[in-house]
């Protein structure tokens, strides 16, 4: 029978129900809108409350806490303006399948629809980007909302939700007991199913594995390393995914994705099998959806994903098994393997490919980052998680690190800047006795770069290695392809970052040649603190593949 509870106010009924269902830390930026809650963290001590800065960095830190738990991660904002800002977490959420909750403080009740102080209708804001909008209006309906919100967002394809909670409602007080914790729902695939998925594959000659999405557990990791392995398989992992399997094993082929490798780009399109478990197959992996012919690919497709309205959304499918890949990669794990499988030297041929393109190209200028990169991936403890947001400079860890370790890449598929440095945030505040290091770009980095001092003021000690060229270089680079020479609006001007991370209580290095990188690193960690590495990047180190020049001069001759 569920406990009775003497009368509580509606928000310590919310905290309640947040710790029955496992909470242990929320993400906010304070607001009036729900001081009741805030009240209710006070009395309960139940839940760990980080303060941040501003409410996207909140939000980012939700998704990188989701993605890290499986369970989701839980952001608080107030109305209006702190909504708006959290949007850029929620996005981030929403396209890269985490489970997220994001609590808005909202007006009270009888000023609904008159346009109060920062009102915002909630539903109609977020109805594109949230699996589900809800309003809580009557504090005994909090465990039950509660409830909602953790199942949908851990339940089939997860994804954001949100609640916004009136701020009369959570100081009125209600006698009402608790919901049971939530447990989400995911669906396995029949056997049948996988008699026909071994079947088809058993009929390839050349086929590939490509493993992506959000639905995943060491276990389901390690499952799909033993079914690839046995069957001889070679597996690609989708865009910011390359943790999903060990980058050193036979038959890891490397990502689909921007910037992919020519040769990768090219086995996709010449393979005979696509067997896609957990990703979407959405345009960053299938190069803007010119991989395999539309709408019915040369390709047999197996698609294995989580939500049934995905499949069979771009391309027509052979196979359509609507599962979660935690699942799905248990039931491949258990079937027979591929009795004299036909490609063991087309998957050797992919595995070479992809060790030929991890051999270090030299970036141009003092400071070479393709062998800062490599030294880190030799060095760096297996589980250290490496964290990202976006921009060119996310492209020389994606080439040249090596992924040995389940959850150790915290990286949004949604293209969205900033959010490295709160992923950090969240990564070292969950494992505190991992590595942590944050890659960004100099205009990455100043997108988010306050949430520098919630690190500070939580003891958070990560390494952030900023790849400052002054310029916002992935857009440059377009600019140079279309507009080549024609330099507008992607030149910025930065601070004096190790000055910065100073002045924020951090640790702060300046990095002008490569030599000077290690013994930097190495003082950084010893310091205890967060720590800023700020490298003096030379513009010309555009891409990995092409210089500045390079790109303008291609730009120039196709213009010509």
């Amino acid at each position: 029978m569920p406990e009775k509870h003497s009368p509580r106010t509606g928000g310590r009924i919310l905290i309640d129900a947040l710790a029955l269902n496992g909470a242990d830390t929320i993400f906010c930026v304070p607001g009036e809108s729900y001081l009741a809650a805030l009240d209710a963290l006070y009395d309960t001590q139940q839940i760990r409350t980080i303060v941040c800065r501003q409410e996207g960095g909140a939000a980012m830190m939700a998704d990188a806490y989701g993605k890290l738990t499986g369970r989701p991660g839980l952001c608080f904002v107030t109305r209006g303006p702190g909504a708006a800002n959290a949007t850029a977490g929620l996005h981030i959420a929403a396209q890269d399948s985490t489970p997220m909750i994001l609590f808005v403080g909202q007006v009270e009740r009888n000023t609904l629809g008159r346009e109060g102080f920062q009102e915002v209708d909630f539903k109609q804001m977020f109805a594109g980007q949230a699996k589900f909008v809800g309003q809580i209006t009557d504090p005994r309906r909090v465990p039950e909302f509660v409830n909602r919100a953790f199942q949908i967002a851990t339940s089939g394809r997860p994804g954001p939700v949100v609640l916004a909670l009136p701020e009369d409602m959570l100081t009125d007080t209600a006698e009402v007991a608790d919901a049971a914790p939530s447990v989400g729902a995911q669906a396995a695939p029949a056997p049948q199913q996988m008699q026909e998925l071994l079947a088809l594959l058993e009929k390839a000659e050349r086929p590939i594995m490509v493993v992506g999405g959000g639905v995943w557990d060491a276990d389901a990791a390690e499952a799909v390393k033993r079914f690839a392995a046995v069957n001889q398989l070679p597996v690609f992992a989708t865009f910011r995914r390359q943790d999903l399997v060990d980058n050193t094993c036979d038959g890891y082929a490397g990502y689909l994705g921007v910037a992919m490798a020519p040769t990768a780009a090219k086995r996709a399109r010449d393979c005979d099998l696509v067997l896609a478990l957990g990703t979407r197959l959405g345009d960053v992996e299938t190069d803007g959806y010119q991989m395999f012919d539309l709408p019915r690919p040369a390709q047999k497709i197996i698609h294995v994903f989580p939500d049934p309205d995905e499949i069979g959304r771009v391309w027509q499918t052979d196979l359509a098994i609507v599962a979660s890949p935690i699942e799905a990669a248990k039931a491949m794990a258990a079937l027979p393997p591929v009795k004299n499988p036909r490609w063991s030297a087309w998957t050797k041929a992919a595995r070479a490919d992809y060790v030929a393109d991890s051999k270090l190209q030299s970036t141009p200028g003092p400071v070479d980052m393709a062998v800062i990169v490599k030294h880190l991936s030799d060095t760096l403890p297996d589980d250290a998680i490496i964290t990202n947001g976006a921009g060119n400079y996310a492209v020389w860890a994606h080439r040249y690190y090596t992924f040995r370790k389940f959850r150790t890449q915290l990286a949004p598929t949604s293209g969205s800047m900033g959010y490295g440095l709160p992923a950090a945030v969240a990564a070292k505040l969950k494992h505190p006795e991992r590595t942590v290091v944050c890659f960004s770009g100099d205009g990455c980095l100043m997108m988010t770069v306050q949430e520098f001092s919630t690190a500070v003021q939580y003891g958070a000690p990560f390494v952030t290695i900023v790849f400052n060229n002054g310029m916002y270089g992935s857009i440059r680079m377009h600019q140079e392809k279309f507009y080549p020479g024609r330099v507008s609006g992607t030149d910025i001007q930065n601070p004096d970052f190790a000055a910065l991370a100073r002045a924020c209580g951090g640790h702060g290095e300046t990095v002008e040649r490569t030599d000077q990188f290690a013994a930097a690193y190495r003082r950084s960690v010893a310091s205890g603190k967060p720590a800023i590495i700020d490298l003096k990047v030379d513009p010309e180190a555009l891409t990995t593949r092409a210089s500045l020049s390079q790109t303008r001069a291609a730009g120039q001759r196709a213009k010509h």
